[in-house]
């Protein structure tokens, strides 16, 4: 575990090994500006409007951050659902088969205000703006959480966001019906407002070409079941995965400064299950803030979600402004 705590960038991507063994990574890095001359001739279909309103708060993303990085990337994607697709249609002609194509899966992992969501909602416009015009969906994990009253029923509330807390068998449903392409398919839906699920409340996936699955633990494996019954991955049904990277120190400094620039949004609000937060001193926020990383985010950075880092097929490795600095690519 010591391994995975190091923040320096060459611990990063050598993982331990010294120079002479870096050949032998799985993996090929760039840095932000190596990797932006991927772009090739990708056009830029955002606004920084679109920029803007794509962002979550306190990240400082802009059309610059899109140009460098994510331009790249949506090419790399591309070229990674056109080989699925036809791979798909040699593979049904083969079997002889006159079967509907399934969505391309795209997963995105990392802690806690790591900037996941900002990726995930701006891979999804960026992708949806290619010349094919692909319908694109994303749908976070949030919804798959088990109700509050389950998780305080079973003292599991300062335990949120841990793999426990989620309904695994939920998300294996959704995400099995997906792949079998299955229409209509409805996921559960989160209120950040209530810090709840909302009872019966859906959103309905219809048959995407490409989704979009974001949260915090989802390239997480499992101890394998004694009684020798085949359960699945929630990565299984992935066809391609990126992990979202920073420094511990960094990511925790970007937790508190969002929750101390919620105290004066959204925890205003009476509805919000975080009132009591904007009624409190600053001093009196800033250690609650403090608390919760490190008795929860921090905890379960280390033990759930760090060490799920490997198993991305791509990594964005963030520097202490925000931005992405460099870029893993795994070999193929």
């Amino acid at each position: 575990m010591d391994q995975l705590r190091r923040s320096d960038p060459d611990e990063f991507w050598i993982e331990g090994f010294g120079d002479d063994l870096r050949h032998i990574s799985p993996y090929r890095f760039f840095s932000a500006a190596h990797w932006a001359e991927f772009r090739a001739g990708t056009p830029m279909t955002l606004s920084e409007e679109e920029v803007r309103r794509l962002r979550s708060l306190g990240d400082p993303v802009s059309l610059d951050e899109v140009a460098r990085v994510y331009l790249s990337l949506s090419r790399l994607l591309s070229a990674h659902v056109e080989a699925t697709q036809s791979l798909f249609h040699q593979r049904s002609r083969f079997l002889n088969l006159d079967a509907a194509k399934t969505p391309f899966i795209i997963g995105i992992a990392g802690s806690v205000a790591v900037g996941k969501s900002t990726t995930a909602r701006i891979l999804k416009e960026l992708l949806a703006r290619w010349p094919s015009s692909p319908k694109v969906d994303l749908v976070t994990t949030d919804g798959f959480l088990l109700p509050n009253a389950v998780l305080e029923e079973r003292g599991l509330m300062e335990r949120k966001g841990f793999p426990e807390s989620f309904d695994v068998a939920e998300v294996l449903r959704f995400l099995s019906a997906i792949k079998a392409g299955e229409e209509s398919v409805t996921a559960p839906v989160y209120s950040h407002l209530r810090y709840d699920v909302i009872p019966g409340e859906n959103v309905r996936v219809d048959r995407p070409d490409i989704l979009i699955f974001e949260g915090i633990n989802v390239l997480q494996t499992r101890d394998l079941p004694e009684d020798g019954k085949v359960v699945p991955f929630v990565s299984d049904f992935f066809d391609f995965s990126i992990y979202i990277d920073a420094n511990e120190g960094d990511t925790e400094r970007w937790y508190v400064d969002r929750f101390m620039s919620l105290r004066k949004t959204a925890f205003t609000n009476p509805e919000s299950f975080f009132h009591r937060y904007s009624q409190i001193s600053d001093e009196e926020a800033l250690e609650r803030a403090q608390y919760l990383w490190n008795r929860i985010n921090l905890v379960n950075l280390r033990q759930n979600i760090l060490p799920t880092r490997p198993r991305a097929d791509l990594i964005l490795r963030k520097g202490a402004d925000h931005l992405v600095q460099q870029v893993a690519l795994r070999k193929l």
